[in-house]
This record gives C-alpha cells, sequence and structure tokens, in this order.
C-alpha cells in the first residue's frame, strides 16, 4: 500500500489552471498532488548573442523554489542558485527545446519561469509538464497580436518520475516514496512515445532490465495520461 493509498501505476491528482496570472505570455498554476508549480513563458523580441544573424531563435528556462515551499524555510535564491535548482533549470530547457522550431521562431528568445510554492516530490516533472502548457498559451497570444510569424510549436512534452520502493515499481512518487526510493528516475517524452531525456540512479540499488521494462511502461501509461489533461487544459483556455 502507497503513503497516500494509491496503485501502484496511479498518477496523483493533476490539475492545471490556465491563465493564472496576467501575464504578456502564458502562465498556468499546476496542482499535482500536494506541489504547487508556477509555470510562465514570456517572448523577448531578440535571440541570444550567439545565434544573431542566423535567423534562429532559443528557449531557455530558470526554476527557483520559493523559501515556504518545503517544510522548513529554504534559503531564497538570489544572485546565486544552488546545484540542484541549476541542473533542473537546464533539464526544463533542454526538454521544452524539443518542443520548438528554432528557424520558425525566428530571432527571439522564450524565457520559461518555473517556481515552485509548495514542494511533496516530482517539482522537475511538475515544472516540464506545466511549462509546456504555458508555452502553448504564450504561442497562441503571440501568434494572435503579431508577434510571431508562424507557430514555431513541433512537439508536445510531458514529464513525470516512477522509481523503484521496497522492491515495488511505482508510477508518481511523493516526497516520502521519493526520500525511501531505491531507484528513482525521470522520464520526459514526446507525444510520439520517443524519449527526450531519462534520468535513472539506483539510489539503494542497482535495478535489472526487467525492472528498467516495467518502469518505463508505468511512465509511458502516466504520460498518456498527462498529456491528454495539457490538450484538455490548451483547449479550454
Amino acid at each position: 500500500m502507497r503513503t497516500d493509498n494509491r496503485a501502484r501505476d496511479q498518477l496523483r491528482d493533476v490539475q492545471i489552471q490556465c491563465h493564472f496570472t496576467k501575464t504578456n505570455g502564458g502562465s498556468v498554476l499546476i496542482n499535482w498532488g500536494s506541489t504547487r508549480v508556477l509555470c510562465t513563458a514570456l517572448l523577448e523580441q531578440a535571440t541570444m548573442p550567439f545565434l544573431t544573424g542566423t535567423g534562429k531563435g532559443w528557449l531557455t528556462a530558470e526554476y527557483a523554489m520559493l523559501p515556504s515551499s518545503t517544510g522548513s524555510r529554504k534559503k531564497r535564491e538570489t544572485i546565486h542558485p544552488d546545484g540542484r535548482s541549476t541542473e533542473i533549470k537546464r533539464l526544463i530547457g533542454r526538454s521544452l527545446r524539443h518542443a520548438v522550431d528554432d528557424e520558425k521562431l525566428g530571432e527571439r528568445t522564450i524565457w520559461i519561469d518555473c517556481d515552485v510554492l509548495q514542494a511533496d516530490g516530482g517539482t522537475r516533472t511538475a515544472s516540464i509538464t506545466g511549462a509546456y502548457v504555458a508555452l502553448a498559451l504564450g504561442v497562441k497570444k503571440w501568434l494572435a497580436e503579431g508577434l510571431l510569424a508562424q507557430n514555431p510549436l513541433v512537439h508536445q512534452v510531458a514529464a513525470v518520475s516512477v522509481g523503484i520502493v521496497d522492491d515495488e515499481p511505482m508510477l508518481d512518487l511523493c516526497y516520502r516514496e521519493d526520500s525511501a526510493a531505491q531507484v528513482d528516475m525521470n522520464v520526459v517524452m514526446d507525444e510520439n512515445g520517443s524519449f527526450i531525456e531519462l534520468q535513472g540512479t539506483g539510489e539503494g540499488r542497482a535495478f535489472t532490465p526487467e525492472e528498467l521494462a516495467h518502469m518505463m511502461a508505468l511512465g509511458k501509461k502516466g504520460l498518456a495520461e498527462l498529456m491528454k489533461l495539457q490538450k484538455t487544459a490548451i483547449e479550454h483556455a
């Protein structure tokens, strides 16, 4: 039995609230179990310096956990983000760059910001999943306003965690499960079922090819459900 009585192949309750803030781009609040992340997408009419003159744009991401997002106060990241936040923001950026055609974007930059309001495991996967919706909403707005000449979105992207707890493969670990996991893995995929990134570690022990296959099956099931939620949120926004 899991800590919150879910089945081993069951996601926590996921709700995506679109247009959570008034912004010139897209914004969502993703509620994933007890994890809350504010995701926004903003457009800058200039590309990165290393792409100037190439006709190509760029997507980049920032990630931070607010001081009150965890049980004890987390020091605010002002000038120097900690190593974990740096690793996660790079993961978000890599994942969502797969969603965008940099030539269709033109010499512009999309900024993705993910701020964790409350953390109970899976903040990076919630950030990626929510940020894709914010990105899609932003693109809709920018096309309508003439800020983009063509739609740069080419893939849908979502992410979910899987792991092994007490020798049982499980989908979507909450914090208590994640902290006790023997194996911890994050899976990022597109709508075609192609992997964008896999982050897997044997925290307490090694894992077998059979266990990996089981975790991948759980991940694909969860991601299919998450992508349906994303599409519904975007269509009804």
